[in-house]
Order: structure tokens, then C-alpha cells, then sequence
């Protein structure tokens, strides 16, 4: 019995990477047009299966098995910040220059093995970043220490991918590519497609937009490929094929991603001119230190993080400590449970000074938005 399931497996996982190695090798002769639409639709539902069969190889464990866990970095701080790069790009010494950690630096590839975290205190708060092991091709097919890499990527808040500028765009597509197929989506919105099965009555479509990317029988197709027969379909933008599959697996991270482009002081002026103009862009030299309050800055807008202050009753606020939260719901409610998980149940009412109220300070319940440094003091149940 033994000898026949450690057989099974590695066989297994090999016949699933030709399998797409077959799949991505007939998506790049098929020609891309109307016609062709269809097609390339149901082959990439086939490759997004497959991928996740690698992630998660059935009758395995799930999460990233098999590839070696993740690694066990607790998450500490405010927010996570994940540094992923090629190797010998410079993250372990932009890591460095950041946190005052020492991450051993040699000036050869794969020097960092495991994730060493650091710590940056940034107006207020504590941003842990993660300095992840270089990524190499083929991490999402289960090679190099990527699988980690990878897993531990998706955890974070904020992904700094760290470009050589000697090194240019390939890195970046290459590393994308890999993020992609673990499922982690860069600077990108969920779509905003819903899809409800039922019991029968097949497939219906219902689109608010024009559909210029699929007709109906490509997502009728795609869902196919999971088995959905019986489902509600309502498309709310011009959805691609790709969006598609991702609300079908469901399991999609979509994180914010700043490309930092590092070693800036060996290239030409009118190089960098260019290099400024591409969106998500922060030149760097993490060796002669240029440029990193400019590249902390732009981290605190992606990560969209508030401070808001607290005050005991009777005294001044305290501006040393500010509470961090994200800037996507910040109710007094989550405000309260970012604290303590107790607070909200002798909550009375709050009084806030800042931006979020009409005049200074105005008691408010736990419905209010707050903005960026207010202060709150909240007032108790006896």
C-alpha cells in the first residue's frame, strides 16, 4: 500500500504540469479573435483547473501542500508588506535600509532562504515587511522555494516587487506571471460579476454592459468546465474570460502592488525620465539610500491606512500611539473592535474631533466614518 501511494503522487503532479504545458502551448498557436473566443475561453477554465490541482493536489492537504507549507512568519503590526524579486535584485538590501534588520546581503543569487521579517515604524505604524526568498520562473509549477514565496504573498496587504533597472520589463512580466497563477491579482478590483447556483432551469445570463469579450456560449462553457449546469449569471461590466474563471474558483486575492525599481544610480538620466512615467512606479537606490521617503509615501497611500487618535476623558489626546485601521470601512464599530473586542458592548456614544464631524467635538454612535486623525473618546455604559 505504501510503496504504491509514494508513487502515485509525484507521477501525478508531472502529468498535470504537461498537461498545461500542453493547454498554454495551444493557447499560443490558436490565433485570438472572434471566433476563436470560445475556444480559448474553455482552455483557460481547463489551465485555471489544473493550477489549482497543483496548489492543492487532491487527497493532499490543502492550502499550498506539498510544495512545503508556507513559511511560518507571524503576522505582526498594522500591515504586512511582502518584497518579491528575482534574486540578487537588492530586496535584502532595501530591507535593510528600511528596517535596520540584517538580512544577509552577498552580491550573488539565492543568498536569503527563508522570510525574514522586519519591522517599519511609519507615522505611527508598524509595517511589516517581509523580505521573501527570490522568486524563480516556475514557482506556480511547484519549482524552487517559489511555492512559499507564493503562498506567503497572498497574505500580505501590499506587494513591492523589486525590479533591477539594469534588469527591465521581463522581470515584471515574469513575476506577474507567476503571481497570476497562484491567484493573486495586482492593482486590480474584484469584478463584479455574481453568480448564484440553483437547483435547475440551466444557465441564465442577465449583463447590465455590453459584452464585447464573451457571447453567451463561452460562459456557458467555461462554467461547463466546473460543472455549474444550473446557475444565475449577472455580469455588471465587460467581463474577459479570465474574470470570469477567477468569481468561479473564487479564491482570488486582489492585493495593490507598487513596482520599486532599485539600483537607480547605474542608469542614464533620460532612462529614468522614462521609467517615471509608468503607473505604480517608485525609482529607488536602496544602496546609496535615494529616494526611499518617496517610496514609503507611496506605500502608506496603496496600503490605505487611517491614525485615528485616542483620548482618555480629562486629558490630552495621545498623538505617540494612534490606532491603525484600513480605510475601507473605518465604522466606530471596527474602530472599537481594533481595540478591544469588549468595548463595543458597553459602548454608549463617542466624541469626535477631526474631519468626519460637522462641528468640534460631536458625540456620535457606531455607525460613523471616521477620517484621518480624529480623535475619538468613547464614552461607556456605567
Amino acid at each position: 500500500g505504501l510503496a504504491y501511494t509514494t508513487e502515485r503522487f509525484p507521477s501525478c503532479t508531472m502529468s498535470i504540469i504537461q498537461k498545461i504545458k500542453e493547454i498554454e502551448d495551444e493557447m499560443a498557436r490558436t490565433q485570438k479573435n472572434k471566433a476563436t473566443n470560445f475556444h480559448l475561453g474553455i482552455l483557460k477554465a481547463k489551465l485555471a483547473k489544473y493550477r489549482q490541482e497543483l496548489i492543492n493536489p487532491p487527497g493532499g492537504r490543502s492550502g499550498a501542500s506539498s510544495g512545503g507549507d508556507g513559511f511560518d512568519v507571524t503576522k505582526s503590526g498594522d500591515a504586512r508588506v511582502g518584497l518579491i524579486g528575482f534574486p540578487s535584485v537588492g530586496k535584502s538590501t532595501l530591507l535593510n535600509v528600511l528596517t535596520n534588520t540584517y538580512s544577509a546581503v552577498a552580491a550573488y543569487e539565492f543568498t536569503t532562504l527563508t522570510c525574514i521579517p522586519g519591522v517599519i515604524q511609519y507615522k505611527g505604524a508598524k509595517i511589516q515587511l517581509l523580505d521573501m526568498p527570490g522568486i524563480i520562473e516556475g514557482a506556480k509549477d511547484g519549482k524552487g522555494r517559489g511555492r512559499q514565496v507564493i503562498s506567503c504573498a497572498r497574505t500580505c496587504s501590499l506587494i513591492l516587487i523589486t525590479l533591477d533597472a539594469l534588469a527591465p520589463l521581463t522581470h515584471k512580466r515574469l513575476i506577474e506571471k507567476e503571481l497570476e497563477g497562484f491567484g493573486i491579482r495586482l492593482n486590480k478590483k474584484p469584478p463584479t460579476i455574481t453568480i448564484r447556483k440553483k437547483e435547475k432551469g440551466g444557465v441564465s445570463v442577465t449583463t447590465t454592459v455590453a459584452q464585447t469579450r464573451m457571447d453567451e456560449d463561452t460562459i456557458k462553457a467555461i462554467l461547463a468546465e466546473y460543472r455549474i449546469r444550473n446557475a444565475d449569471v449577472i455580469l455588471h461590466c465587460d467581463a474577459t474570460a479570465d474574470e470570469l474563471i477567477d468569481v468561479v474558483e473564487g479564491n482570488r486575492v486582489y492585493i495593490p502592488c507598487i513596482y520599486v525599481l532599485n539600483k537607480i544610480d547605474q542608469i542614464t538620466i533620460e532612462h529614468l525620465d522614462l521609467l517615471e512615467r509608468v503607473p505604480h512606479y517608485v525609482p529607488v537606490s536602496a544602496h546609496l539610500r535615494w529616494n526611499l521617503d518617496e517610496l514609503l509615501e507611496k506605500m502608506w497611500t496603496y496600503l490605505n491606512l487611517i491614525r485615528i487618535y485616542t483620548k482618555p476623558p480629562g486629558a490630552i489626546p495621545d498623538y505617540n500611539a494612534p490606532v491603525i485601521m484600513s480605510a475601507t470601512n473605518p465604522t466606530m464599530e471596527n474602530f472599537c473592535n481594533r481595540i478591544h473586542r469588549q468595548i463595543m458592548k458597553n459602548f454608549k456614544y463617542a466624541m469626535v474631533w477631526g474631519s468626519s464631524v460637522k462641528f468640534n467635538p460631536q458625540r456620535v454612535g457606531r455607525e460613523h466614518v471616521l477620517c484621518d486623525e480624529d480623535v475619538v473618546q468613547i464614552v461607556k455604559n456605567n
